[in-house]
């Protein structure tokens, strides 16, 4: 009876060693090093966070629309001026301009038409766009059609406004911004600063607005008529200024004395604006010869800096009107 089992099939052990065979390639090993981190819900595509991301980022693609045609971008440092009179006053003051972008339909606007005449009698190319794409183009502005590409603007140095001014009868007069970061505040002193015969416009590199698209747009064709110098450093500049025989006047609400009551008529001018916030810096208001005020009313607080340069520019001028 104790050898009955040996006639029996599969009932003697082959192997009797204990553990993994050969050839498991390491499967038990694997199953202990586990599957890696959890993805997040919404990159589980059985989880509804995954259904809720795939709708937001087609509700994204959708509010982004289509990706303009490659003829349609600008490069780098390139500003559209859009609208039916920008575009006109830039382009009849001379401004450069690289192409035109042009709705069919608002050809038959006689503004619009002269533009395209006078792009057309220069070679400009001219790009028929549809409106979406001109929204696109300008980030949702109000374009009425078409728009124009202007390169990067050419600045000056302080130098070049002085080499100006020796050109003229008219003793030297510069408009000097300190720190005056709203683009439409620079192109309306420009605009001011082009009605009033001055020199140009100095301006800071750093804080402080550059000439770009709404400074175009404000100043009406003036940023092709003047120069903008921008200095590094406005108070070494300013110094500079009165070594060549400048007299350097701020304007501040507390100004020691009145802007019609400073004479200004015959010695070359810098005229100093402060930020729209702030006011003059102290290095400036150190730097200035004179801190002149525009007498206003009690009930109001302060003018805006561009209306207080145009205010100042007029008395100067008047002073200098028999000149």
């Amino acid at each position: 009876m104790a050898n009955a089992h040996r006639g029996r099939p599969g009932a003697v052990r082959k192997n009797a060693r204990k553990g993994a065979s050969k050839g498991t390639g390491g499967h038990s090993r694997k199953r202990l090093e586990g599957r890696g981190p959890t993805p997040k819900a919404e990159d589980r595509t059985y989880h509804p966070a995954y259904k809720k991301k795939q709708e937001r980022e087609a509700a994204a693609r959708k509010a982004e629309g289509p990706k303009l045609r490659g003829i349609l971008r600008q490069p780098e440092g390139y500003e559209l001026v859009a609208g039916r009179n920008p575009v006109y006053e830039a382009v009849q003051s001379g401004v450069p301009y690289e192409r035109v972008f042009l709705v069919g339909a608002m050809s038959h606007d006689e503004r619009v038409a002269e533009v395209a005449r006078a792009a057309m009698a220069t070679g400009t190319t001219i790009v028929e766009v549809t409106r979406t794409e001109l929204d696109k183009m300008t980030d949702g502005a109000v374009h009425q059609g078409i728009a124009i590409e202007v390169p990067p603007f050419d600045y000056a140095d302080v130098e070049d406004l002085v080499e100006i001014a020796a050109e003229s009868i008219r003793p030297g007069l510069i408009v000097a911004l300190d720190s005056v970061t709203d683009p439409h505040n620079l192109g309306a002193v420009m605009r001011s600063a082009a009605a009033f015969r001055a020199d140009g416009v100095l301006i800071p590199e750093r804080r402080s607005a550059s000439v770009n698209a709404t400074v175009w747009k404000v100043s009406a064709g003036a940023a092709a008529r003047l120069p903008v110098a921008r200095e590094t450093n406005l108070v070494r500049a300013l110094k500079h200024l009165k070594e060549l025989g400048y007299f350097v006047v701020g304007l501040a609400g507390d100004g020691d004395a009145v802007v019609g009551e400073v004479n200004m008529a015959d010695v070359p001018l810098v005229l100093v604006t402060g930020s729209e916030g702030g006011g003059l810096s102290r290095l400036v208001r150190e730097t200035c010869d004179v801190v002149a005020s525009i007498p206003i009313d009690g009930s109001t607080e302060s003018l805006n800096a561009a209306v207080a340069t145009g205010i100042a520019l007029y008395q100067i001028d008047q002073h200098r009107r028999s000149i």
